[in-house]
């Protein structure tokens, strides 16, 4: 009977023992894993691509979320400050988030801010305002390379033991963003020269302009947040009519009513103009759209936008 009890004992001990040691691997296994919030789904996209299966990332925003417009819940603001880092854009991207961001760098979280690691010599100012800056830096390519190498030196920093693999995984997607550089080049060179402009919702596009040799155009300003008035619809009307511009183009995070007046406005004025498709802009396209990445997004993107000037 006893020896009976030794035994039942010895083998409580090892299951204990046992339980423990799967308990201590299970801690392990997720402190080996950085638990990531970013916010828009450009940033969720861009940190699992460097992060790879030593991150898991929770994007805030979905897709069709308007950054400008995003105000955070409490459930935002807890999952923020339980997470080992935390990624925004910064240059007022995300504009009714400042406070939190502010808050969480006070309390001594990791926040990696992408508008530190830019170029400033670089960024586009807005309305002749130096202190303002355009956020969409994205549709860059090579401002979106630096974007990059801050996130895969920030996480170097938060997760040193991981940081040959960070640094292997930016080595590649530079050299996809390469290819995706030289594919928007190629396709521009489609569109005859006198139609080289885009005409959006909102002046999301500046920075792709500038770097691949397109006039934009946008009927509200760099934020979502201001409106677009009559005088201002009337007059890119004009400007159309007079240009005879072949396409303008909705946006998947902006409700379509303000172009759809636009096109009506131009009508008004004895021109037709299409209506060239959907382009994204503060965000990815959805599940099955065939633009769920940063990489198929500009992609989808330019297409769309040469086929409908072309």
């Amino acid at each position: 009977m006893i020896k009976k009890l030794i035994m039942m004992l010895s083998i409580s001990l090892i299951a204990s023992l046992f339980l423990t040691a799967c308990q201590k691997a299970d801690q392990k296994n997720e402190s080996d894993t950085l638990n990531i919030v970013a916010t828009t789904t450009m940033l969720a996209d861009l940190t699992k691509v460097i992060g790879g299966e030593h991150v898991n990332v929770d994007g805030l925003m979905g897709p069709g979320i308007d950054p400008h417009l995003y105000q955070a819940s409490a459930g935002d603001v807890t999952l923020m400050q339980n997470a080992d880092v935390v990624v925004y854009n910064g240059l007022h991207l995300e504009g009714k988030m400042g406070e939190i961001f502010e808050s969480l760098t006070d309390r001594g979280s990791k926040v990696i801010c992408i508008e530190d690691g830019l170029p400033k010599d670089q960024l586009l100012s807005w309305a002749d305002d130096s202190s303002v800056h355009d956020p969409h830096i994205w549709f860059d390519v090579s401002l979106w390379k630096s974007a990059a190498k801050t996130v895969a030196d920030q996480l170097s920093e938060a997760d040193p033991d991981h940081s040959p693999y960070y640094k292997k995984n930016l080595e590649a997607y530079m050299s996809e963003l390469e290819s995706l550089d030289t594919y928007i080049k190629e396709r521009v060179k489609e569109i005859p020269e006198e139609q080289r402009v885009l005409i959006t919702a909102h002046d999301a596009f500046q920075y792709f302009g500038k770097a691949y040799g397109l006039e934009v155009r946008g009927l509200q300003g760099i934020s979502t947040d201001a409106e677009a008035g009559t005088a201002d619809v009337s007059s890119l009307a004009d400007f159309i009519t007079q240009r005879k511009i072949k396409a303008i183009f909705v946006e998947s995070s902006v409700p379509p009513k303000t172009i759809e007046a636009l096109q009506a406005a131009v009508k008004s004025k004895g021109f037709d103009v299409t209506i060239g498709g959907e382009l994204y802009s503060d965000s990815l396209g959805g599940v099955d759209s065939g633009a769920e990445t940063y990489l198929l997004t500009v992609k989808a993107n330019v297409d769309t936008i040469v086929e409908a000037l072309k």
